[in-house]
């Protein structure tokens, strides 16, 4: 006969899906959580990996996973669905998306050009927007911006990730850094990329889960040539000197925490996108953890 007692050891730990996207930051700030060194009592986490607008896309059509990597510029499309973690958001201290081209161009002559963009809801997009309103866009794959451009088939891309290191040893040209001119224009780093938490989750859970990534980014930071060994399995075309710097640039206390600073460049990029009518809704940021 079975006993009545209940199984307490048999429950199920409470899958917790996150996504992000296969790049070396991203990959340091969840070590601790994919590689089980950050550990959470009842919960399990499974690790997606996917490039930033597919998954722009899905928390905005979908709002599949539970925890997912997002551009800012996407996050008033998932606003409903999503809040932003306080926490593993890659920012801009004065530096950023970049218009490269083949040849040198003054700022008003590329406003002209029809530029490779990595994507409508990346945050590079809406900077390039705000800086160059009447600009002409075509959407291509971040990574392969600057092959397109090399092969002459657009005279200037944006360039995210790693491309803003490499750049050079194609022979291209910076026609301008939109982090530096963001800065110069408003005194405050951008947000680039954060991390948003399904709010059907519920209060407790998505403290609990924001908590654990911190955890987790503090962990590489403690840790860093581990993390960084590992996250090195995702630097594409980057030497060990190269994705340790790259790590550093999108990786650091900002990334464990925006700051005031950090949250009111947020607040204000989205309200400048939203009142220049490039984004078509009000936003509401909150923030959790």
């Amino acid at each position: 006969m079975e006993s009545a007692e209940p199984h307490a050891h048999s429950a199920q730990p409470r899958e917790i899906k996150i996504a992000h996207s296969p790049d070396s930051d991203d990959a340091f700030m969840f070590y601790g959580l994919a590689t089980n060194k950050i550990r959470v009592n009842g919960y399990k986490f499974t690790h997606t990996l996917c490039d930033i607008e597919t998954l722009n896309q899905k928390a905005m059509h979908e709002a599949f996973y539970d925890v997912t990597a997002i551009s800012f510029h996407a996050y008033p499309y998932l606003q409903d669905n999503y809040a932003l973690m306080a926490c593993g958001g890659s920012v801009g201290e004065g530096y950023g998306p970049m218009i490269v081209a083949s040849q040198k161009f003054s700022l008003s002559a590329v406003k002209k050009l029809k530029i490779a963009v990595p994507g409508m809801l990346t945050t590079a997009y809406l900077a390039l927007k705000l800086f160059a309103p009447e600009i002409e866009t075509a959407v291509v794959p971040f990574d392969k911006i600057i092959p397109e451009v090399l092969a002459g088939n657009f005279q200037a891309g944006l360039i995210i990730h790693e491309g803003q290191l490499t750049y050079g040893q194609s022979g291209l040209h910076k026609v301008i850094d939109l982090g530096q001119w963001w800065r110069e224009e408003t005194k405050l780093p951008l947000p680039l990329g954060g991390n948003a938490i399904r709010r059907s989750l519920g209060n407790d859970v998505m403290l609990k889960v924001t908590q654990a990534l911190r955890d987790s980014i503090q962990h590489g930071l403690d840790h860093r040539e581990e993390a960084l060994s590992y996250a090195m399995q995702f630097a594409r075309d980057l030497d060990t000197s190269l994705a340790d710097k790259f790590v550093g640039m999108y990786v650091n206390e900002r990334t464990l925490n925006y700051g005031e600073d950090g949250r009111e460049a947020i607040r204000k990029l989205l309200t400048l996108g939203h009142e220049r009518g490039i984004i078509p809704h009000p936003v509401n940021v909150d923030f959790v953890g």
